[in-house]
């Protein structure tokens, strides 16, 4: 049996990068899914490349910072499949970067919705309805930024990133007794669209702060959260799991 028969999926941030690749594994792997980001055209390619290869899954677009969104992917997935059992709140982004002086409140504000109060909506109206399903699993992406390291001018992003994992452990508390499991994944440096290495020498000293000296597939973070969704971590729960190529414990 797939790791993942007759479960039911939402992924946010899945229109590239480790959201997409967590979908289509999710999918390969039997779930049926509720995909979402921001961009249409992106969301619809998944689909079809899912679908494609025998997968289920329905496109939602639209911004995870809105609660009435947050709401909306819940209602589509038990309207549309039944029920939700697994969630990944994947959605974030680095934001403008500098030193906080030079940081207005809008720019704060704006990575802390993007990376935190996304989660927290999405969560506010998931955990309900997984508990319905007697439990399941709940993800947040998070970053070793925040937690092992304080990289200058990544302040609203560290925030936001620690933030997850104090709001993953409290819920993992509240809720593990009706037997839903919150965890927090903590990747590495990644090669996505959204990373910022724009320049070969950039790139370099990513790879470089890795025990591993190289960046992660969006396949390789993919499949940690396969694990967080599964039963292979029925015992797993308030953890942050790093899958950072070892940045954390690097120092050469």
């Amino acid at each position: 049996m797939l790791a993942l028969t007759n479960k039911i999926a939402i992924v946010t941030g899945a229109s590239s990068g480790i959201g997409r690749a967590t979908a289509k594994l999710f999918a390969e792997e039997g779930a049926k899914l509720v995909v979402t980001g921001r961009r249409q055209a992106e969301l619809d390619a998944l689909v079809t490349e899912i679908e494609e290869a025998d997968g289920v899954a329905v496109a939602l677009a639209g911004d995870v910072t809105e609660e009435d969104f947050a709401k909306a992917l819940v209602r589509l997935a038990v309207e549309r499949f039944g029920g939700l059992d697994i969630a990944f709140n994947n959605a974030g982004a680095v934001g403008p970067m500098g030193p906080v002086p030079d940081m207005s409140p809008r720019t704060w504000h704006g990575t802390i919705d993007t990376n935190l109060t996304s989660a927290f909506l999405c969560a506010k109206h998931q955990i309900p309805a997984m508990l319905e399903r007697g439990g399941g699993s709940l993800i947040f992406t998070s970053s070793f930024v925040g937690r092992t390291a304080g990289i200058p001018g990544m302040a609203a992003y560290a925030a936001a990133k620690a933030g997850l994992i104090g709001l993953t452990q409290v819920l993992a508390a509240e809720y593990g007794p009706q037997g839903l499991r919150v965890n927090a994944l903590l990747p590495g440096g990644t090669d996505t669209p959204g990373a910022t290495t724009t320049t070969p020498e950039a790139r370099a000293f990513v790879e470089g702060i890795h025990a591993l000296k190289r960046m992660a597939q969006p396949e390789e973070i993919a499949r940690s959260a396969l694990y967080l969704a599964s039963d292979a971590s029925s015992f797993t729960t308030g953890t942050a799991l790093f899958a950072d190529g070892g940045v954390s414990i690097n120092r050469t």
